[in-house]
């Protein structure tokens, strides 16, 4: 809930304050300036030149805020509680980056590093060994910040330098293919959802409550299995055991197999 105040003129439409340093989605929508974004990830918002050096900079809030989130999630970060960490106020943060939402941005960018090692292309220029380290190593920043899932989640949004080298080098890994852009733009969007998949899968896995709902499901298709003969039969086929196969290389392969095949067929 917003904390009613008087601002100076002019800034109402910049910053909206609230008790826990996060603006509402409607206050989001109306003050959120995609260039100012823009100028955070790639660093090239305006420095003052007057005043004291400043303490803080984006980038060190923003790796406090994934440090925060990977200890207690994304709905555990505020404004307030990354500038508890520093000793400051929240008010203090709004002088480096205006509000949460830019905020998670940031971070995301943070994550990413400085993008991922790619094998060097041997003479036959084979594709699927880097694309399949690509995937790899996105797999591993996903599963090492389970929050990436809700901060990415599939809408339009900024990009910055280091999320940019990760398409880049994705792009890149797929260029001895033969394929063109868009076709290989397409693989990127297959890759990068199969790698959100397993990450929601592990995110989601509770053992406990798997076992649980494996006896009420049993239970219950015992008592409707002619309602649903083909689950049923894969059930009992084991469809639902665990059976060793990493669920990301078992997508991965099929994926590559694809792209295999519509180079074949073109040839």
């Amino acid at each position: 809930m917003p904390v009613k105040g008087r601002a100076p003129q002019g800034s109402r439409e910049r910053i909206v304050v609230e008790r826990d340093g996060v603006r509402s989605k409607g206050q989001q929508d109306e003050t959120r300036d995609p260039r100012a974004v823009l100028a955070l990830l790639w660093g090239e918002q305006e420095q003052p030149t007057r005043g004291p050096k400043p303490k803080l900079t984006p980038r060190r809030i923003a790796a406090a805020a994934v440090e925060l989130a990977d200890r207690e999630g994304l709905d555990a970060v505020s404004m307030s509680k990354v500038a508890g960490g520093f000793g400051v106020s929240a008010m203090a943060l709004y002088r480096y980056v205006p509000g949460k939402t830019e905020l998670v941005e940031l971070m995301v960018e943070e994550v990413m590093g400085e993008g991922p090692e790619m094998p060097e292309r041997g003479e036959d220029g084979h594709w699927r060994e880097a694309v399949r380290a690509w995937t790899r190593q996105c797999a591993d920043v996903y599963a090492a910040h389970p929050w990436l899932l809700t901060a990415t989640a599939l809408r339009r949004r900024v990009l910055g330098p280091r999320q940019l080298r990760w398409l880049d080098a994705a792009l890149a890994a797929l260029e001895p293919t033969g394929l063109d852009g868009a076709q290989r733009h397409r693989v990127f969007l297959l890759l990068i959802g199969l790698v959100r998949n397993v990450a929601q899968q592990q995110a989601d896995h509770e053992e406990e409550q798997s076992a649980e709902w494996d006896r009420f499901a049993a239970d219950l298709l015992a008592r409707h299995a002619e309602r649903f003969p083909a689950l049923t039969k894969a059930i009992a086929d084991g469809a639902f055991q665990p059976d060793g196969i990493d669920p990301l290389e078992f997508g991965l392969d099929r994926i590559l197999d694809g792209v295999e095949a519509v180079i074949t067929g073109r040839e």
